[in-house]
């Protein structure tokens, strides 16, 4: 999942004005932004098989310290914690940290069953949408619809960069979406994989940080 997890993010907004749009885009994306580095070290393992999913071509052979529901629940622990000991803002802790969370739920519901539960059992699960191009498309756009349409509602635009930002964004987000479902197939190899993923991340939360700096909450 793509679009989901960033809808989540800005939907979170309405109900959490004082976190900033950065730290909860960082936050369902924590494993996500740490996956690539320990691909690049060989800690954990994925292969570009084409057809192996309607919507990816990524085969995740091994990827149970950022992917797996322990792990999950251990990452949201350790943001929520980090968070807090920062903003000594309890109820905000708790949503970063859930917010860290919901990746593996997200994931479970597009994800075929190479979703581990722990490190230390081979039991993975994954309900498949990413079998079915169409549910995959409307589930992943209703999610983020519906957040970007709560973010926008409960913010203002601080002149004209506040306006166009979170439009650039919109349209970003759209556009990297379509590539990756519509596109051709990443090469398989580690440091390009590497180097990609690190870019989008950097853009997607430079973006965040530019819009929401330029947002006011209502």
């Amino acid at each position: 999942m793509f679009l989901g997890h960033y809808g989540l993010a800005l939907g979170v907004k309405k109900a959490a004005p004082q976190i900033s749009l950065l730290t909860l885009f960082v936050a369902v994306e924590f494993v996500d932004i740490l996956w690539p580095f320990l691909l690049l070290f060989n800690v954990e393992q994925v292969k570009v098989t084409p057809g192996i999913t309607v919507v990816t071509p990524f085969d995740f052979v091994h990827y149970p310290y950022t992917h797996s529901l322990l792990m999950g629940i251990v990452w949201g622990l350790l943001a929520a914690v980090v968070y807090w000991f920062f903003k000594k803002d309890a109820k905000s802790a708790v949503i970063v940290g859930l917010a860290v969370l919901s990746h593996w739920f997200l994931d479970l519901v597009v994800h075929i069953a190479d979703l581990p539960l722990t490190p230390f059992t081979n039991v993975k699960v994954g309900m498949g949408l990413w079998n079915s191009l169409e549910g995959t498309v409307i589930l992943e756009l209703i999610i983020f619809a519906i957040g970007a349409y709560l973010y926008y509602k409960n913010t203002k635009a601080i002149g004209n960069k506040g306006k166009w930002g979170f439009w650039l964004l919109i349209a970003f987000f759209l556009l990297i979406d379509s590539y990756n479902m519509f596109g051709p197939p990443p090469e398989n190899s580690i440091p390009m994989l590497f180097v990609s993923f690190a870019v989008l991340q950097l853009i997607v939360l430079s973006l965040a940080h530019f819009v929401d700096k330029n947002r006011a909450s209502l």
